[in-house]
Order: structure tokens, then sequence, then C-alpha cells
């Protein structure tokens, strides 16, 4: 009988920090409406704190906040709001602030991707993923930064893995993340004499989300990623990071990036065959979920 590997458990917060750690504090979070952001900002709520996710939809933005509220007695109001436009921004910082009086965490979330080759990616569909996660992370910072200086607080930026190797058809993201996590050390060394800590969660392949849909890849074996610790990313586990980091059990951790992926990116393969793909872009077209 051929050896079984092991397969890391799936661990709820609750089950290892106190239910309470985070009561009497606000969080602020871009892209909260869904998937992995969502998740961290359930996470957050279940350990006392109140929320506003910001996002473009007002109407799912809406039901996502009443089913976060239900899900974990805490508050969540949504905030309209396009991380490309300062303003809206400033708008939704100002309804935090009248409605919770403070914010202490912020997750900046907000990101666009889709595969697509260099030759045949637009200058606007490049320059759209930087405006969406760098100046959205850098916008999102300036519209934040005084209220999280006076909380003495902590920002997790959400990158990813991608742009630790080349990767191919993913150039735009690539660029936009490798941005993110620079901003992120700035933001430590120049914030954390006052009090701000700052650091990037990297997520990778995690399941059931838009992000996962988007990037797999059609008429390939399910398994196009190897994962040492013996399965695919959770959302729980992205929400674990995000209570750790922000938690005071990592009061002295700043700066930093957490790749939250399993061991898989050092198994990591390229998504669309290669050398195929690049020398030949219209014959793996087949396999690419269209951009939407």
């Amino acid at each position: 009988m051929a050896p079984v590997p092991y397969v890391v458990p799936l661990v709820d917060s609750t089950a290892v920090f106190k239910p309470e750690i985070f009561k009497g504090k606000v969080l602020f979070c871009t892209g909260g409406g869904s998937g992995i952001c969502r998740g961290m900002t359930e996470a957050v709520m279940r350990h006392g704190a109140d929320a506003v996710i910001i996002g473009r939809k007002l109407d799912r933005l809406t039901q996502a906040a009443k089913e976060l509220s239900d899900t974990t007695g805490r508050t969540c109001i949504p905030a309209q709001g396009d991380v490309r436009d300062p303003k809206t921004l400033r708008d939704a910082v100002t309804k935090t602030i009248e409605k919770f009086g403070r914010i202490d965490f912020v997750i900046c979330g907000a990101a666009g991707n889709f595969l697509a080759p260099i030759a045949g990616l637009s200058e606007n569909a490049f320059r759209t993923v930087l405006e969406i996660d760098t100046i959205g992370t850098y916008n999102t910072i300036k519209a934040t930064i005084a209220h999280v200086r006076a909380s003495k607080g902590s920002y997790i930026h959400v990158s990813a893995t991608l742009h630790y190797n080349g990767t191919p058809f993913q150039a735009h993201v690539s660029a936009a993340k490798a941005g993110v996590d620079a901003l992120s050390a700035v933001l430590a060394v120049e914030e954390g004499p006052h009090g701000v800590r700052s650091n990037v969660i990297a997520p990778g392949p995690i399941d059931g989300t838009e992000g996962m849909e988007r990037l797999s890849v059609k008429g390939v074996a399910d398994k196009q990623f190897a994962y040492p610790s013996g399965r695919a990313g959770h959302v729980k586990d992205i929400a674990n990071a995000t209570i750790f980091l922000f938690s005071d059990a990592a009061s002295y951790i700043t700066g930093q990036v957490l790749p939250v992926d399993g061991g898989s990116e050092h198994m990591r393969g390229t998504m669309v065959p290669y050398p195929q793909s690049v020398l030949d872009p219209a014959s793996v077209a087949h396999m690419i979920k269209p951009r939407l």
C-alpha cells in the first residue's frame, strides 16, 4: 500500500485565539464584500471588532455587511467606493469615523487579475491592474493613516506569490503586487515610530475564490499545483494569519511578507503549458477563462 501524505487540518481561529481580543476595535477593509477579504473581515469580527467594507457595488456590499453582522453578532456597514478614486475612500473613512469614532485595522484587499501574455495585454489593461492593486493600496493608506496613527493600529496588504518567479501571463499582477510589497515595507519603516505596523499576506492558490476561478486553466489535470501541506488553501487559512498579524502576539512583526500557501510556491510550475503558451498564445486561448 502506497504511503499517504499528511494533510494539514483546517483550523478555525476561534479554536486558537480568545474570542474578544479585538473588542472595541474597528476594521476598514477594501474588497471586503467577497472572497478572501470577506473571510478576513468575518474572522476579525468574530474576535470582537466592528467593520466597514468598501467596494464599488453597493447592493453586494449591503448584503455582505448584513450577513457578516448576522453571523458574527458585531456591526458591519457598507461604504461604496473605488480605490482608484481617493475622494470615495476619504468619504468611506468619514463614514467610518462618524459611525465608530476610530480605525484600528486596515486591510488593503481590492484587486484585479486575469491571464494574458504581454504581447496580448493592452496598455489600458496593464494600467488598470496597477491602478487597482498598487495605486489603490496607496490611496487607502493615504485616506486612513491619520486614524491608524491615532489608534497605534496595523495594516495588512493582500498580495500574491506570483512575482517571486517569472510567471507567464501574469506581468500585470506581478508588477502590481511587487509594488504593494514595497509600499508595505516603506510604510512599516516610516510609520513604525508612530506606533503603526504594516505587513503583507501573500495567499497561494485558495479554493473556491473568484481569483482562483479566473486563473484556473481548462483542460489541465485538476492538480495544477503541488501542496507540501497536503491540500489546497482555504479562506480560513488566510483569516487565521490575519488574526495573528493584527493581534498583540505579532506586536514585534512589521515590514514582513507572509506567504500563506501550504508551501506550494516551492513546487510551483507554470499555470499554462510552457513553452507552448508563449510561443503560440492562440493555441491555449481555449484554456483561459475570458476576462470579466
